[in-house]
């Protein structure tokens, strides 16, 4: 499992992903992982302009990069979301002890 989510005092990482009526909302990269024993790398963002850092609803995306292109797939099916949910609450509890 790799994990490259931030360090303390690296710049964030912005993306902007357009929404239904095609404007461009800002998403900071919180993490990125791949799942053991798969293929897919996945990555975990929040809203830029949200008010509440605790109430931050986090999406998480299956990507590739390609050169300097990077496509984002929802995740639709429930059991990849189900370990891509499980992977990340790994990470962030590994994270939480190191702390």
């Amino acid at each position: 499992m790799t994990n490259d989510s931030n360090l303390v005092g690296e710049e964030p990482e912005i993306i902007y992903i357009p929404d239904e009526e095609g404007q461009e909302e800002g998403f900071e990269v919180i993490m990125k992982f791949e799942v053991d024993g798969s293929e897919s790398k996945y990555m975990m963002v929040v809203p830029l302009d949200s008010e509440d850092e605790e109430t931050d609803e986090v999406y998480a995306f299956r990507y590739e990069e390609e050169n300097d292109d990077l496509k984002l797939y929802v995740i639709e099916d429930e059991a990849e979301w189900q370990i891509v949910e499980e992977t990340f609450n790994t990470l962030v509890a590994e994270l939480d002890g190191e702390e």
